[in-house]
């Protein structure tokens, strides 16, 4: 569901079974982007949406999407340095590590369909932060193609940390009225074509009583007049 953060109107929904969202960012955008009739697109999700794949496909349609990065790694969980604590240089096309060493790309390569290149200095294994980096021989970093993507994303979350706040605001409320609205059983009717059926009504049910709060009802049938 893409809920305008103005007024908090459900301007686009799908129905689906599948279990995760990460396959959803895209499309959905989409669909806002084309029900607002914009060229561009701002829109702000969680980090259930989080794909690799998703971000290089909303950039390439027009949207700048922001969300927060799911927050997977081991190295982090055990207290050592990961990726995000090296900072990259496009112009050496290198790595800067925190002990202040450069990690040179040493190869690239092709792994299920994405470019990856491997970065890593032989100078970690006489490196007094070594146990602080890695328990291997050096601590080897890869950086996808796309990353710069993937970096644009973390930005646009770092200069506006309340988006998530305001995402969680704006579509977790349609959510919960309508379930209030539907009642203990959900929805009435069962298989995928029959729920989004279903669901096709209750979104303009839902907006409609928005656009009564909003204008009122003098103001409305005005507009409709009009």
């Amino acid at each position: 569901m893409a809920v305008d953060t103005e007024h908090h109107l459900i301007v686009a929904q799908e129905v689906t079974n599948a279990g995760l969202g990460q396959a959803q960012l895209n499309g959905m955008a989409q669909k806002a982007k084309q029900a607002l009739q914009v060229n561009w697109l701002d829109p702000v999700a969680d980090r259930g949406y989080y794909s690799g794949e998703q971000i290089p496909a909303c950039e390439r349609a027009g949207i700048a999407v922001t969300l927060p990065r799911p927050m997977t790694s081991g190295a982090k969980t055990a207290g050592r340095f990961d990726k995000e604590d090296c900072l990259f240089r496009p112009g050496k096309n290198a790595y800067h590590c925190p002990a202040g060493e450069t990690l040179p790309c040493r190869y690239t390569t092709l792994e299920n369909g994405m470019r990856l290149s491997r970065y890593w200095t032989n100078a970690c294994q006489a490196c007094p932060l070594k146990t602080d980096r890695t328990t291997g021989r050096e601590r080897r970093v890869t950086r996808w193609e796309h990353e710069h993507l993937l970096e644009s994303v973390q930005r646009r979350l770092d200069a506006d940390p309340q988006a998530i706040r305001v995402r969680r605001e704006t579509v977790e409320h349609p959510f919960g009225t309508l379930k209030e609205r539907i009642g203990a059983t959900h929805f009435l009717t069962r298989t995928l074509p029959r729920v989004s059926a279903e669901m096709v009504l209750q979104v303009p049910a839902y907006n409609l009583t928005r656009v009564l709060n909003i204008m009122g009802s003098k103001g409305l049938l005005a507009a409709i007049a009009g």
